[in-house]
């Protein structure tokens, strides 16, 4: 791949991605797609934006491809960030983000069926389902109010009720400690924009147990 020129000063990648990986249950697979990837100025606090150039992918949910703007849905944005934390680099997330989603779309061109690694659903359901894994709560509502936490300044969110459940303050419980790593990942305003996609999907989350009650 190669970096195309452009106007703002970061950097825009275009062209042949070449990967060659192994899974012991799956084998080992070789496969090359042309993308264009968008790397954020402030990467890697933020996520860069991967498109498959090349048509192969088809643009559909069952493919986790975004139907807004085409782009790959890797997986959830908050433990897309955790995974390029531990190798901060371009190359760390091609290998832990990038490549593994090419093998599970190479896998499912190749002989259907569908993706393996047991796929979270797409888009906003799947990620809160992630976030409910990463923060070890059992609620989306919980999941949705930890995102909302972390997007405001620690000594103002110790003052409000933890998400956990527990009714007490979040600087008072253990659960604070959990929260700290995720700071770390990236900037408040990341976290509030996550929180305000979260709450379009908490809100669908809603009306369907209000339905569900309805009926019952």
């Amino acid at each position: 791949m190669a970096i195309r020129p452009r106007a703002s000063n970061t950097p825009l990648l275009k062209g042949r991605f070449e990967f060659s990986a192994r899974n012991p249950e799956l084998g080992e697979i070789e496969d090359a797609f042309d993308l264009e990837i968008d790397v954020p100025r402030n990467f890697p606090r933020d996520l860069p934006t991967v498109t498959e150039t090349g048509k192969r992918i088809p643009r559909t949910p069952d493919y986790h491809v975004n139907e807004h703007d085409g782009s790959l849905c890797l997986g959830s944005p908050l433990r897309l960030l955790l995974l390029v934390s531990e190798k901060p680099s371009l190359i760390g997330f091609a290998e832990t983000c990038l490549v593994p989603y090419l093998f599970a779309v190479s896998h499912k061109l190749r002989h259907g069926g569908s993706l393996p690694f047991g796929e979270l659903a797409h888009g906003l359901p799947g990620i809160l389902v992630d976030y409910m894994d990463l923060f070890e709560l059992k609620k989306p509502e919980e999941a949705f109010r930890a995102l909302q936490l972390l997007g405001q300044k620690k000594r103002r969110a110790n003052k409000y009720l933890c998400p956990c459940g527990c009714k007490r303050r979040l600087g008072k419980c253990k659960f604070n400690f959990r929260l700290r790593k995720f700071r770390e990942l990236s900037e408040r305003s990341w976290f509030r924009q996550q929180a305000q996609e979260a709450e379009k999907q908490l809100e669908i989350y809603r009306k369907h147990l209000q339905r569900q009650r309805a009926g019952s």
